[in-house]
Parts: C-alpha cells; sequence; structure tokens
C-alpha cells in the first residue's frame, strides 16, 4: 500500500516546519509548498523578515525541506490573495469596519485554494503548522478542538472551514506546547529553530493601516471627519474613519480631560463616535455569514463559551436566531468592544461549534 500523500503549507517558522517533520515521522510522504502570496521585501531587508508569505519565507523554508530531505516547491497563489484576502480588507475598512485578513486567508486561501491545488497533484491531505487540533466527532461531524496549550491556541482564526475541508487536513502541532515544538526543532538543528514568531498582518508590517489603505485604494480613502458624541453632538475632528476601531482609546487625538474612547463608527456620515469606558461593553453581539462546524444547526436558547477577537477569553452565552441570516449571541457577563467586522467564534466543550462576523451589538 503506498503512502498517503500530505502537502504542507510551509512558512519558514518552526511551526510549520516542525509539522512537516512530525507528518514524515508519521510515515506519510510529505511535500513542502510555500504559498506565495505577498512579496514585497527588499533584499536588505529578509533576515529580520518574520512574515508568513515573503521572499525570506521562501528561503527559510527550503533551508528546511533540504535538512528533511522532502521535496519542496513555491506556488503562486497572489492573484487569489489579492481578491479574497486584501480586497476585503480594504473594503471592510473603507466601510467603517475592523476585518480579520487572518481568517479570510484561512478560509479562501490556505485552505480552499490551497487544498485545490493540491489534491489535483494527488495528495491527499494539506496541513499546517496551527495550534489546533482536527477531531472527528461521534455524528461523523468535524471540528477544530482546542490545542493542548492555551496560551497558543488558534482555533478562533479557524472557526469558517468547511467539512470538507477539515476532513483533509492534519495539523500535529496541536498536540505539542511551544516549547516542545522549538525544542524538536533544535534537536533537528533545523535553521528557523530560534525564529521569532511573526505577529503582524503579512502585507501591512509597519501596522500602519491607514497608509496602506492609502497606497492601495488611492483616491477612495474616506476624508477627515467629526468626532461626535452617541447623540451627535459634535466635539472634534477626526484623521478619517480608517485610522480608529471600536474600543480605542489611545491616539484619538482628542483632549476631553480623562480617557474616552471609539464606541462607533458611522460611515454613512463620516463620524466616529466618542464616549466612556462603560460606553464600550455590551451584552449581545450579533452576526451573519454563519459557519457551522461541531453543531449542524444552531438552535435558540443553545448555550455556548463565546470569543468576539482573537485574545478574547470568552465569556458564556445563549444564541437565538434573529432572521434566517442572523444570529444573536447574548453573553451572561458585558464584553467589551463589540467590533464590526470582527468573528463571534462560540465553542462547546472546547470544541469550536461555529462562529459569524460580527455586525453590530448592544
Amino acid at each position: 500500500m503506498s503512502k498517503q500523500k500530505v502537502v504542507v503549507g510551509m512558512s519558514g517558522g518552526v511551526d510549520s516546519s516542525v509539522a512537516a517533520y512530525l507528518l514524515k515521522e508519521q510515515g506519510y510522504e510529505v511535500i513542502g509548498v510555500t504559498m506565495q502570496i505577498w512579496q514585497q521585501e527588499k533584499p536588505e531587508d529578509i533576515s529580520e523578515s518574520g512574515g508568513c508569505c515573503g521572499l525570506s519565507a521562501v528561503e527559510d523554508a527550503r533551508r528546511v525541506a533540504d535538512v528533511l530531505e522532502i521535496p519542496y516547491y513555491v506556488m503562486n497563489f497572489r492573484k487569489e490573495f489579492d481578491e479574497r484576502v486584501i480586497r476585503y480588507f480594504a473594503d471592510e475598512y473603507l466601510a467603517g469596519r475592523t476585518p480579520n485578513p487572518c481568517i479570510a486567508c484561512n478560509r479562501y486561501v490556505k485552505w480552499e485554494s490551497l487544498l485545490q491545488r493540491s489534491l489535483e497533484i494527488g495528495a491527499d491531505y494539506i496541513a499546517t503548522g496551527h495550534y489546533a487540533q482536527i477531531a472527528k466527532l461521534p455524528d461523523g461531524r468535524f471540528t477544530i478542538r482546542n490545542s493542548v496549550t492555551a496560551a497558543k491556541d488558534q482555533t478562533y482564526a479557524l472557526y469558517n472551514l468547511t467539512q470538507e475541508q477539515l476532513s483533509r487536513t492534519l495539523m500535529p502541532v496541536g498536540a505539542y506546547t511551544k516549547d516542545e515544538i522549538r525544542s524538536i526543532a533544535e534537536k533537528l538543528s533545523l535553521p528557523i529553530a530560534n525564529k521569532p514568531d511573526s505577529q503582524e498582518i503579512c502585507f501591512v508590517p509597519d501596522q500602519d493601516y491607514a497608509g496602506f489603505l492609502e497606497r492601495y485604494r488611492p483616491g477612495e480613502i474616506p476624508p477627515e471627519g467629526n468626532f461626535v458624541r452617541s447623540d451627535g453632538t459634535v466635539i472634534g475632528r477626526h484623521k478619517g474613519i480608517t485610522h480608529y476601531t471600536v474600543g480605542q482609546r489611545k491616539g484619538l487625538g482628542i483632549a476631553m480631560g480623562h480617557p474616552v474612547f471609539v464606541t462607533e463608527i458611522r460611515p454613512e456620515t463620516n463620524e466616529v463616535v466618542i464616549g466612556e469606558a462603560e460606553d464600550v461593553f455590551g451584552t449581545t453581539v450579533y452576526c451573519n455569514q454563519v459557519n457551522r462546524m461541531a453543531v449542524e444547526e444552531f438552535h435558540d436558547g443553545d448555550r455556548f463559551l463565546g470569543k468576539i477577537r482573537y485574545n478574547h477569553r470568552g465569556e458564556y452565552c445563549t444564541v437565538h436566531w434573529v432572521d434566517e441570516r442572523t444570529l444573536a449571541c447574548t453573553f451572561d457577563q458585558p464584553v467589551r468592544a463589540i467590533t464590526p467586522g470582527q468573528a463571534l467564534v462560540l465553542y462547546r466543550d472546547g470544541d469550536v461549534a461555529g462562529g459569524g462576523t460580527i455586525i453590530g451589538g448592544e
């Protein structure tokens, strides 16, 4: 019987590199692939870059593949990345929302596009270095389960994967802690064993989102406008809605004598609403574009642990349908900064039940 073939998405980082090693040790025929999606690095910046998709990622992944003695390829996904991630990122910010490009990239590029191309070359699975685990439930559904290390859990950004994608995915790193993964890399003398983790959005390494949008969509950037109270009272001028997100306190450039926060962005009137600390909290979150993972359906009254951002520790909540497309989630305790454009992810017993895109809250 021939070995099952798995394409490992290699970012040039320690996690995906060790994932490739673990799968080879488990008996799979492993092929390393780096997805070329955004390459703007200058040669002199290569050694400093921790990005997951630039030229330095290609060179690091290639060196790892040589050590592991596995075939390695670079696949061009620039078109898909621009259409499904960067264009979405810009559209959301220009509409006054705060996008999560990593979720879009996972769903539509790292899985949809990579999986399709991998199946075309005869692979049985794709694999990544995410700190998460895939489980098949008694009813036959697939879900993503928390990794063994809560500090590095990455399930939030994976809630939108489909059942077909999950059935074709391996995530070996989810059974280890970060220290264990680095230890394996060091024992293997992998050239990236001590490479730092990438923290930023790969196509905006300087974290200047507004500056990126001005370069990417010249002529479309919303102009300066008014800071207002919730009742519309004007209290100052803002630099443009793309500079702000719900919950923001720093960098507002408005002196009120005490800390104030962005509570709402109103693109239709080009206003940024400013409020007090208590105004940033809400108990009900509304979302659409709902994806079911561990559950086949959400029912009114179902209970879950809900997270409204990547680093949110989660609060218990109850869900109900507002209409056939809109799911409401009422939290037992108020949650901070319900941000349109981000994801609401629902968990049950450590499994991702599903989630959706936040459209508002109260």
